[in-house]
């Protein structure tokens, strides 16, 4: 199973990453759909959801969502946040892997928008499968429909690199090790539990911003905007933390 089959089903992944900065991303996803322009009751396909909380935000913002996540044990929590069937403005959660087309039992519609935030790319070994994830977007999308990829900037996490550090969570001592390797960010995350030892890693490739755009370019995207960190600044390739991009899914000749 890759890495990411594993990590992210373990209460342990929910216990070192639960005091993510909630507010921050909130504010965030405010800010994107004001300036998107994204209609009330716009449908949303927030994809790789995690434990949905961005997909409840979106819900209460107004907006029909379907969150979409590989995480059987996600989903499973997250089925306690859908609406009745005969809800006005449906929020529904599905599992889901992000390299397959989403097939009309899952969304029986185009949708208006297709979230992938916070790092919910680069996962995958072969270019191929990174290519199948903007297909499937295309696939869902309206025409004139936004794509919004956030991802790391590559060029300022090969400057920043803190190579190794500890982080203590729920109790436990999770001691982090970064390093760079094949074009690939990975991270060592060793610790101790209940007299038992355990190392997961996460592995994400570093995709520069012309890759990702190529990517766009050949399943029908332009790239529309570019932001750099979560209060939607211009991005700099050598300062921003966060690579944004804004596509749109090009009209069909």
């Amino acid at each position: 199973m890759a890495w990411f089959e594993t990590w992210f089903d373990t209460p342990y992944y929910h216990i070192l990453y639960k005091d993510r900065d909630f507010a921050e991303a909130e504010n965030f996803i405010s800010l994107l759909v004001k300036d998107l322009q994204l209609p009330k009751k716009s449908k949303i396909i927030d994809l790789g959801c995690g434990k949905g909380r961005h997909s409840v935000f979106l819900h209460q913002m107004g907006y029909e969502v379907l969150g979409l996540d590989l995480s059987r044990e996600s989903i499973s929590h997250n089925k306690q946040f859908e609406t009745s069937g005969d809800s006005e403005i449906p929020l529904k959660f599905e599992v889901h892997d992000m390299r397959d087309e989403i097939y009309p039992e899952i969304s029986s519609e185009k949708v208006d928008a297709v979230f992938n935030l916070f790092t919910s790319f680069g996962y995958f070994e072969e270019k191929s499968d990174d290519a199948k994830v903007f297909n499937s977007v295309n696939h869902a999308l309206k025409e004139n429909g936004y794509f919004v990829l956030d991802f790391l900037n590559e060029k300022w996490v090969k400057n920043t690199l803190k190579s190794e550090f500890m982080n203590t969570k729920g109790g436990i001592d999770f001691h982090l090790k970064k390093r760079i390797e094949d074009q690939y960010v990975i991270k060592d995350i060793y610790f101790e539990d209940q007299g038992k030892d355990f190392h997961f890693f996460e592995k994400v490739k570093l995709h520069t911003i012309e890759e990702i755009g190529q990517y766009a370019e050949e399943f029908g995207f332009e790239r529309v905007k570019i932001y750099g960190d979560y209060q939607l600044s211009e991005f700099d390739l050598e300062t921003s933390p966060r690579c944004i991009n804004v596509f749109r899914k090009k009209e069909e000749k």
